[in-house]
């Protein structure tokens, strides 16, 4: 009796083994679906979040230009580190509030892109107003004791609008992954978060140092080279002052489509518009040229009301005091 027993038992034992072998399997076929599906969601998200990407980058190399040389790189990370913290504050609290008032995401989006018209606003206002601060740098005649105030300045400013910006890369990630278990939403939006923060950090880098790039390749014993370098230092400002533009004009498009986004009967006039635009000559420029341009009108619009309202405000403190 007692060895049908032990077989029994050794039975019992091999049986469990081959529940736990083919539990085992399942779950690991399991693990590589759900992985394959967050690599999925993740190139759609990458996908959707590209233009924002790109506002990204010219807005935040505009907003560390005139940080002296040997400073760049310590304000870019500086940066950095802000927007990584941004998205650490912005991923839980678009679960959560996806979870909890989904409702009130879109009117978020649409302070946040009203804030952004609004700086791009204010920065052609300061220079229609003061165009000397434009012309000789912000940082030209700046003391050497407000140099570390005027990188604060630089890098808080840079992070706040970094803040608005991850704000819609999130909003646009988390719509792509809405219906996706809880655990894939997470993954692929720390993935994003992280994806975006150093393409966007790593480039402004590169863009910024451009300029010593160009100067070391000026000491080569290459004259091909020199050329190259010279080219490269006499591009730099030139493209600084290119990247100044499109990171305004970026605040103006970002900001008017979130708001525009956010009035579906406002949306919808503006896609039906670069529909029509198709019919023009060389119609698939016009398409895009469009919606983006009437966008951008919008931004223009919004942010000349905001500001004025803010200059408003100001005034009336001013008379009360």
């Amino acid at each position: 009796m007692a060895g049908a027993s032990l077989l029994t038992l050794l039975d019992d034992i091999a049986t469990i083994l081959d529940d736990v072998a083919l539990m085992t399997k399942v779950a690991a076929k399991k693990s590589v679906a759900m992985a394959d599906d967050v690599s999925v969601m993740t190139k759609v998200a990458a996908q959707k979040t590209a233009g924002v990407l790109g506002d990204d980058l010219a807005l935040n190399a505009q907003q560390v230009a005139g940080v002296r040389a040997e400073r760049e790189i310590p304000v870019v990370w500086a940066v950095a580190k802000g927007s990584l913290l941004n998205k650490a504050i912005l991923v839980p609290l678009a679960l959560l509030i996806s979870a909890l008032a989904p409702w009130a995401v879109t009117p978020l989006l649409m302070v946040g892109g009203a804030f952004l018209c609004f700086e791009g606003c204010e920065k052609l206002a300061h220079a229609f107003w003061h165009p000397q601060d434009s012309e000789e740098g912000e940082d030209a005649a700046a003391p050497v004791a407000d140099l570390a105030a005027f990188e604060r300045d630089k890098v808080k400013g840079a992070v706040r609008t970094d803040f608005i910006l991850s704000a819609e890369i999130i909003a646009i990630t988390l719509g792509t992954v809405a219906a996706a278990p809880f655990i894939q939403q997470v993954t692929v939006l720390s993935g994003i978060a992280i994806i975006m923060t150093a393409g966007v950090y790593g480039l402004v880098a590169g863009i910024v140092k451009l300029d010593d790039l160009g100067l070391w390749l000026t000491r080569q014993s290459s004259t091909l080279v020199q050329g190259l370098g010279r080219g490269i230092v006499g591009a730099a400002p030139w493209l600084m002052k290119g990247l100044s533009v499109a990171g305004t004009a970026a605040m103006f498009l970002v900001g008017g489509g979130i708001l525009a986004h956010g009035v579906p009967w406002l949306h919808h006039h503006i896609e039906a518009a670069g529909v029509a635009a198709l019919q023009w000559p060389a119609g698939a420029l016009w398409q895009v040229l469009v919606p983006n341009g009437l966008n951008a009108l919008l931004g223009v619009l919004a942010g000349a009301i905001v500001l004025a309202v803010v200059l408003l405000v100001q005034r009336l403190r001013g008379t009360a005091h």
